[in-house]
């Protein structure tokens, strides 16, 4: 059994707020990647239809505001209905690629009443099938404003190639008990998706990969003040509210099982990054920690995880 792993970040830019077109933008980057020998193909958070950056830019707290109804109408007119086949085209790519994809979506459920959006990080195999999706367990700070909190049906990990996948979005990366669950599960390649900054990645991706003795990818976009088009809502605050070029430097990285870097942040630069990892590395790494294994402490320490689908209804039907 081959036991390297050739994988890919696609550090881009979304369409901003075009769900299909920015699909469509994902599943160019997978054939690119794929093409260069990639099985694994990583996306940043909220990457379709993109990030919501203008809640702390625009007053987003402010109530009943009309700028930031007819923002918050769009975002989730360009939600992703995973049941209505809004990944069909990414799940083909993906099949005819044989190439597995993490990327983070806004979610608008059905289970949920689609009408909310949930940051939501899904994983497709390399069949094309929807692996899982996880719904962000609690949006950060203003993120809030726009998302709902998720539940711990995604806590779970996927084979890929000789690896054991596990993933999450953002700052619920800082979350020990999250870490915990997946370490739990055997993750010894884990995927941290961000909306693409240094600040975010340049500490906590080597920290996850020292700490878990597993690869750790950070993957995270781009998004400059040209990317905003013309027809946004509230475009020109945006644009007041920071005076910067761009809103997401990416800082796309991947760390060592022992801390190191494999490949170093990657700032200000839209293209699709290459690595390739070694399992053997893994094992090299668990000989002296393996917080899930012989330096694990079950009779002292446990952790219990509700890995159910929450939802606000439960329909009794009288069958007769």
């Amino acid at each position: 059994m081959d036991r390297t792993l050739r994988i890919a970040i696609a550090q881009v830019a979304p369409v901003f707020l075009d769900r299909d077109r920015t699909i469509a933008k994902a599943c160019d980057c997978v054939r690119d990647a794929a093409l260069h020998g990639a099985r694994l193909v990583c996306f940043g958070e909220a990457f379709v239809p993109a990030y919501p950056v203008w809640l702390s830019r625009t007053d987003g707290a402010r109530f009943d505001d009309p700028g930031q109804k007819a923002l918050h109408a769009r975002y989730v007119d360009q939600g992703v209905d995973i049941d209505a086949g809004h990944l069909r085209q990414l799940q083909e790519t993906c099949a005819a690629s044989q190439c597995a994809v993490v990327i983070g979506v806004m979610e608008r459920p059905q289970d949920r009443g689609g009408h909310s959006l949930f940051c939501s990080r899904v994983v497709i195999d390399e069949r094309g099938t929807i692996a899982s999706v996880h719904r962000k367990l609690m949006p950060t700070y203003e993120e809030r404003l726009a998302w709902s909190p998720g539940d711990g049906n995604g806590l779970v990990t996927h084979p890929v190639g000789p690896f054991t996948l596990s993933a999450l979005n953002c700052w619920e990366n800082w979350m020990p008990l999250a870490r915990a669950a997946l370490y739990a599960q055997g993750t010894n390649l884990h995927v941290a998706i961000w909306p693409g900054s240094l600040a975010n990645t340049q500490d906590i991706t080597r920290f996850i990969a020292r700490e878990g003795r597993t690869y750790v990818i950070s993957a995270s976009a781009i998004l400059r003040n040209e990317d905003l088009p013309d027809d946004v809502p509230l475009r020109d605050r945006i644009l007041e509210g920071d005076p910067l070029e761009s809103f997401h430097n990416g800082g796309s990285c991947v760390a060592n099982p022992d801390g190191t870097w494999l490949v170093e942040p990657v700032v200000g630069e839209e293209r699709v990054i290459h690595a390739t990892l070694e399992l053997d590395r893994v094992y090299e790494e668990r000989q002296n920690f393996d917080p899930s294994g012989h330096y694990a402490r079950p009779d002292v320490l446990r952790l219990t995880v509700d890995r159910r689908r929450q939802s606000a209804i439960d329909v009794l039907d009288d069958e007769g």
